[in-house]
């Protein structure tokens, strides 16, 4: 109880503008009071003088005398337990939202109410909590836009919602320059903005998946080019490896097939050495046998020993007879290594470039060629405009004047009886569209528009998407709404050859195993692509992508 007197001091001797415990307190004639120096600052710059709390007005402007008795009542009470006020209580700040109904220093809003305009702290909120006919009320986070929600004109709040003229309105404005309008009330349109919105979040989460989805693709590719990357210089030191190793292996065969002949030849021409070196000795015997012979002055010792000699000496191969080959034994091995040197040399030249090393394959220049990198293509009924109808497996799309029963899609065309692949397409990609009546046959991005005018939707007249147009006179090429005419063999199937790296997309006339270039394009593509149709609006008209073996 005590406690509750406190309690009660403390809200009757505070200051309704400060909220603080009075400070020379002064009392004006309507009875109420206040702290002297808040309630001058709050007169100051008014010409009229009225009261904070109750309104009244007093003319002349009240002289502000001092109530002694109030300011010993509230000396003597902070004495005896008033005190500054609570803690606990927040007081708006310059970015917060004030309550509309304290007066002075205003407390931090707890809520705001749409139909009263105005901002409450929770004190002031009560009756909203108490009376039955504030209880409808709607309450919000407080918000400093209230007045947004006052008609300027009226000073009404605006409940309806004029569809005619986009805008916000009062029950005055729809009677007044806004009767006859098409108008509803903020609810319902909230309502119809709101189903729009969730089917707009439901665009951008399915375009945010599929983009997840693109990056993962695009992530792939860049793990499969390095893995091939880091594959190719693996196998290109295996190989140079093995190269180098087979040629010091071939270099020491040389080498050792070299020296063996090298010792069979010096063993030959060794022993021819050795015999005429003997014979040499012989014959500087023989003549010194002969010498003394011719020196013997007894004509019948000479005669005498001369019909004794020995026979003569056998022939053996004199050094002029001798095969003494020239001193390039060996140079045809080096004559030979040097042919091997300079083909080694062509093929391992010096001014190798990046792109002698990776440049990618030439377009292929055969049916057979493109084959090779068919894909098979299949159309997404997420896509497809409601009056073209998907069969084949989903390869096939015809015009039909009768709306097919697709579900609500955003990724769905809306004013072009177009559809995309199921697939993305990046690296080589080729494929074949067989096509009746008028057809574009088209690539393009995922984020291509599904919707509006003819410049922004339809394939090859946007700045996301190429066209080959095909119709009964001609063909005419599309890329961001400029054409131009092509000229080729007229045929009922088209080709289609995509080189994503390369930014090569072509387009081909195709007659049986005949391939006649349409359009070749030079780009470069910084997103995966999707093949696409676009049918005219002929009942009937068709296009189908072909099954390639």
């Amino acid at each position: 109880m005590a406690q509750g007197g406190v309690q009660l001091a403390r809200e009757t001797f505070s200051c309704p503008i400060c909220l603080d415990p009075l400070k020379d307190p002064v009392t004006i004639p309507c009875g109420h009071s206040y702290c002297m120096d808040c309630l001058k600052h709050h007169w100051d710059g008014e010409r009229i003088h009225s009261c904070p709390q109750c309104r009244q007005s007093f003319a002349p402007r009240p002289v502000l005398l001092k109530n002694t008795m109030l300011a010993a009542l509230v000396e003597e009470l902070k004495k005896t337990g008033l005190q500054e006020a609570p803690a606990d209580l927040c007081y708006a700040g310059e970015e917060d939202v004030g309550c509309d109904v304290c007066t002075g220093r205003k407390l931090r809003a707890f809520r705001s109410c749409l139909q009263c305009v105005a901002s409450y702290c929770e004190t002031h909120l009560q009756p909203h909590f108490e009376s039955a006919a504030l209880q409808k009320h709607k309450l919000v986070e407080p918000s400093k836009k209230l007045r947004e929600n006052v008609c300027f004109r009226h000073d009404e709040v605006l409940k309806l919602f004029c569809r005619t003229d986009q805008q916000s309105i009062c029950y005055l404005c729809s009677v007044d320059e806004h009767k006859g309008h098409d108008t509803v009330s903020a609810a319902a349109e909230r309502t119809e903005k709101q189903r729009e919105l969730e089917g707009s979040r439901l665009n951008i989460q399915q375009r945010i998946q599929d983009g997840e989805k693109e990056v993962k693709l695009l992530q792939q590719e860049v793990e499969a080019v390095n893995g091939s990357a880091d594959k190719a210089v693996e196998d290109s030191e295996e190989t140079f490896t093995e190269l180098i190793r087979l040629m010091e292996k071939r270099c020491s065969d040389v080498k050792q097939q070299l020296r063996s002949q090298q010792d069979r030849e010096v063993s030959r021409v060794r022993e021819i050495q050795e015999k005429l070196e003997q014979e040499i000795r012989d014959l500087k015997r023989r003549d010194a046998e002969l010498e003394q012979l011719s020196l013997t002055e007894d004509h019948t010792q000479f005669l005498h020993s001369y019909s004794s000699l020995p026979a003569p000496l056998s022939e053996t191969p004199h050094s002029s007879s001798i095969n003494i080959g020239p001193l390039y034994y060996f140079e045809d091995v080096t004559v030979a290594l040097s042919d091997l040197r300079d083909k080694l040399q062509d093929v391992l030249r010096d001014n190798w470039t990046e792109e002698d090393v990776l440049r990618p394959p030439p377009e292929p220049q055969t049916r057979a060629g493109f084959l090779k990198y068919s894909r098979e293509i299949t159309l997404d009924p997420n896509t497809a405009h409601t009056q073209l109808l998907l069969s084949e497996g989903n390869r096939r799309a015809t015009v039909k004047r009768q709306t097919q029963p697709y579900p609500s899609h955003p990724d769905r065309f809306t004013d072009h009886e177009q559809v995309l692949s199921r697939e993305s397409l990046t690296g080589r990609c080729y494929w074949e569209v067989e096509w009746r009546g008028g057809v574009s046959i088209a690539v393009a991005y995922k984020e291509t528009t599904r919707s509006g005018r003819l410049k922004d939707s339809r394939f090859g007249h946007n700045d996301t998407s190429w066209a080959l147009e095909h119709y009964k006179l001609g063909y005419k090429f599309w890329y961001n709404n400029v054409h131009s005419h092509l000229s080729g063999p007229w045929s009922g199937r088209i080709g289609v050859y995509l080189d994503h790296g390369a930014g090569i997309l072509s387009f081909y006339s195709v007659i049986d195993d005949t391939m006649t270039l349409l359009h070749r394009v030079q780009t470069a593509f910084t997103q995966p692509l999707h093949a696409g149709l676009w049918l005219y609006y002929y009942s009937g008209d068709t296009a189908e992508f072909c099954e390639l073996k």
